[in-house]
């Protein structure tokens, strides 16, 4: 999979943006501030549904303007897609595939990729949410079935905790508790069913996490993926959701859906006493390990970058392992800044093989040379397409 062209109106700082892109890799240069980042990010939520650098939609609307169209022509096989994407202020967002409707949920099945930028760092280092939602954004990319899934629980969680608060403020009454009945059966069977894919979903990461893992670093410091469920019993600090829940009855060998029938029976004293539902996915988290230790606290900010790296190159193998549009798009954010001149020719290694990589970078020689064959500059808001031939001229021509 490819994308061919990439046409923006009133996103983020362009008015309008026109962009031919070739296969392979895709070199957008130029200063800090230009609106180099902007261009990937508007591929970036058309696969995830969110961006990496805000969590509101509105702040990729230009000032000023009501909406944001996003607009690309995607290629595999010979077949020619047009998607586009119209973010709006003051309704919901559109979504068209070959100028037909479809729900904005449902972008992901037409487009693939995996972004990489320095906020990735937050994945390690971060709170225990940025890993649940990079486990869910890969989720729906693997089955965009799961954005209906993660959309109904989070509205039956909201209706639970609303009682739960009503419970709490007016003493309990008989019939809350039984309508929090009703809301406990939606909850463990949607809950059972994104806990059981996101175990999935870690287990099939472990392998190419390894590989790309050595691919980036050069040594092999056994990167672990450790679930931590508080449906059986796991304590997870999350300052989201007001400090951690108190441990449950162990539940191994227990099927998700009774175990987390069993926690919530555990936890219900407490969680009308505090009016917040205590367990389930939205409170789950995941360990990650070198050598044995969690790398939050222990490893390296070197360390630490190589396994927020290579978790999002372990994504995009395991996205181009199972799906039948080709390889995703790979996007490196402002990524070979930030490595030494021989892990950049690592990575340069690890990602040639894909169909096409999209690379930003603020230095023109920060970037190997098999990566900048042909390069866009970014001059305030505006495009310049850049060919094989002008590659060496942008060379001294960037700064930071």
């Amino acid at each position: 999979m490819r994308v061919t062209h990439l046409s923006l109106t009133d996103f983020r700082n362009y008015r309008t943006a026109e962009v031919t892109l070739a296969a392979g890799a895709n070199l957008f240069v130029g200063r800090n501030g230009q609106g180099k980042t902007n261009l990937v990010e508007s591929l970036g939520y058309l696969s995830t549904l969110g961006s990496h650098r805000v969590s509101s939609d509105q702040a990729m609307i230009r000032q000023g303007a009501e909406s944001a169209i996003v607009r690309t022509r995607i290629q595999h096989d010979g077949r020619e897609l047009l998607v586009e994407l119209q973010l709006n202020r003051g309704s919901a967002n559109r979504a068209q595939v070959n100028r037909s409707a479809i729900k904005t949920r449902e972008l992901p099945r037409y487009f693939s990729s995996v972004l990489f930028a320095p906020e990735d760092l937050a994945l390690v280092r971060g709170e225990p949410s940025i890993r649940r939602r990079f486990v869910d954004q890969l989720l729906v990319q693997r089955n965009p079935r799961f954005a209906g899934v993660l959309s109904d629980y989070e509205r039956v969680l909201k209706q639970r905790n609303t009682l739960l608060k009503s419970a709490r403020a007016s003493g309990v009454k008989e019939n809350q508790l039984g309508t929090l009945e009703i809301w406990d059966e939606r909850l463990v069977a949607l809950g059972s069913e994104l806990v059981d894919a996101r175990l999935d979903l870690i287990a099939r990461l472990t392998d190419p996490l390894t590989t790309a893992y050595r691919s980036v670093a050069g040594d092999d410091h056994h990167p672990r993926l450790i679930p931590l469920l508080t449906v059986r019993g796991a304590e997870v600090e999350d300052a989201d959701d007001g400090g951690p829940a108190d441990a449950v009855t162990d539940s191994s060998g227990v099927a998700t859906v009774d175990a987390f029938r069993q926690a919530l029976a555990a936890v219900r004293r407490k969680e009308l006493d505090r009016g917040l539902t205590l367990i389930g996915p939205h409170r789950d988290d995941v360990l990650f390990e070198l050598n044995g230790l969690p790398a939050k606290g222990y490893a390296s900010h070197g360390e630490s970058w190589s396994f927020a790296l290579a978790l999002k190159l372990a994504s995009a193998e395991l996205l181009r392992r199972e799906s039948n549009t080709g390889d995703p798009v790979l996007i490196l954010d402002d990524v070979f800044a930030e490595l030494d001149q021989a892990r950049r020719r690592m990575l340069a290694t690890a990602v040639e093989g894909y169909e096409q990589v999209l690379i930003t970078a603020a230095v023109f020689d920060d970037v190997p040379d098999g990566l900048t064959a042909h390069t866009v500059r970014i001059e305030a808001g505006a495009v310049v397409d850049g060919t094989p031939e002008n590659a060496e001229k942008e060379k001294g021509e960037t700064d930071g």
